[in-house]
């Protein structure tokens, strides 16, 4: 248990209020300076990465130096064939010409994703500097609002829109690869059929076991660079998923000019279990006016919510029983009000309002107002 009076004076936590969603959103947050009800100019945003660099056609330049290498993609030459004037004849040349037009369009889509790449790395690379100079900043101390690291939090907010909008076109290229994956799976299909066709010559049979061949080939490459955007759409999603959150905990230091660590929401590491049998997570004696328990507060939701991400906490107003029932009614009304304080600060820090519960009660042992916070 964790108790809180006088004696600890922390520096006044959060109140920059953010909300978690259900699932994961990859649209843009609003601004820091929105967050702080300022107006904010376009210039605070750089341009998207989707903006500033376009997927080409054709990669042409040397990967970003932190971007994972693209597979090989070594084209297959699909040979033409002599015309024997037969109608299965004209039915192959048909089918090849679909199997070279598959064969230009992988290797477009392969520079494509290397291109995708090299963005997301650059991208990433100038987030986590962005994100290093303000936590860098926070730990030594800072104002409060700091319009500095205002300007350096917008900066990182643009590099996720970036990543955000390199997802999108991830997605897109998906949406191609698996057209393709279609369409040469069919090509395939076709060449067995045309084997039970009537009217063929030896030279015809021929052509279409290389064409078979060939497009089993391109079959493979395809499957394979599809992988490859599955991997990069679900790696990419869940990290712009996690610095969301993290960024969203930044802004709340920056407005305090505190530095809090990590998000309190999706921590997901070890420790000793936390007691939900009557034991508090935390304990605030209201002793004095102002008492700073942000801080600890933080530090226990944090530690709660590692061992039990999905916890919902109960929120207690806990007033002494002493003096007369007028003296009694004021300390309960006075209780609560610090029971609500408590739970704003909570949901500042990221705990959704559908996780919390507030009660009261009386407590003889009691000398002073008190909040108690349970995991449940």
């Amino acid at each position: 248990m964790r108790g809180i009076s006088a004696q600890h004076g922390l520096k006044k936590g959060l109140f920059l209020a953010f909300a978690l969603t259900a699932g994961l959103s990859l649209a843009a947050c609003s601004d820091i300076d929105n967050m702080f009800g300022d107006d904010t100019s376009a210039d605070a945003f750089p341009p998207s990465a989707a903006d500033a660099a376009p997927p080409s056609a054709a990669f042409a330049g040397p990967v970003t130096p932190g971007a994972a290498p693209v597979a090989t993609i070594t084209p297959v030459t699909i040979d033409g064939g002599s015309d024997t004037g037969t109608a299965v004849n004209k039915t192959i040349q048909s089918i090849r010409g679909q199997v070279a037009g598959l064969q230009q369009k992988l290797s477009a889509n392969s520079a494509r994703l290397a291109d995708l790449r090299n963005q997301s790395a650059g991208a990433a690379g100038a987030y986590q500097e962005s994100k290093a100079r303000i936590t860098t900043r926070l730990q030594v101390g800072t104002t409060r609002g700091n319009p500095e690291l205002v300007s350096e939090w917008n900066a990182a907010q643009g590099q996720l829109d970036a990543l955000s909008a390199n997802v999108n076109s991830l997605n897109a290229l998906g949406t191609d690869v698996t057209n393709d994956s279609s369409t040469a799976h069919y090509a395939l299909d076709q060449i067995g059929a045309t084997f039970n066709v009537s009217g063929a010559v030896d030279e015809d049979h021929r052509q279409l076991r290389l064409l078979e061949d060939q497009t089993s080939q391109t079959i493979v490459m395809i499957d394979r660079l599809l992988r490859e955007v599955a991997d990069g759409i679900q790696r990419q999603t869940a990290y712009v998923g996690t610095e969301r959150s993290n960024l969203t905990t930044l802004a709340a230091a920056i407005k305090s000019g505190d530095f809090y660590g990590g998000g309190v929401i999706g921590s997901m590491g070890g420790g000793p279990a936390v007691s939900t049998a009557g034991t508090p997570l935390v304990v605030v004696k209201f002793d004095h006016p102002d008492v700073d328990y942000q801080q600890i507060l933080y530090a226990a939701l944090n530690q709660a919510l590692q061992n039990r991400p999905g916890a919902n906490f109960q929120v207690v107003a806990v007033s002494p029983t002493r003096g007369t029932a007028a003296s009694v009614q004021i300390a309960q009304s006075t209780a609560r009000r610090h029971a609500q304080d408590v739970m704003r600060s909570m949901t500042d820090m990221g705990v959704p309002a559908t996780r919390l519960a507030v009660v009261s009660t009386t407590d003889p042992g009691a000398t002073v107002s008190e909040v108690r916070v349970f995991v449940r």
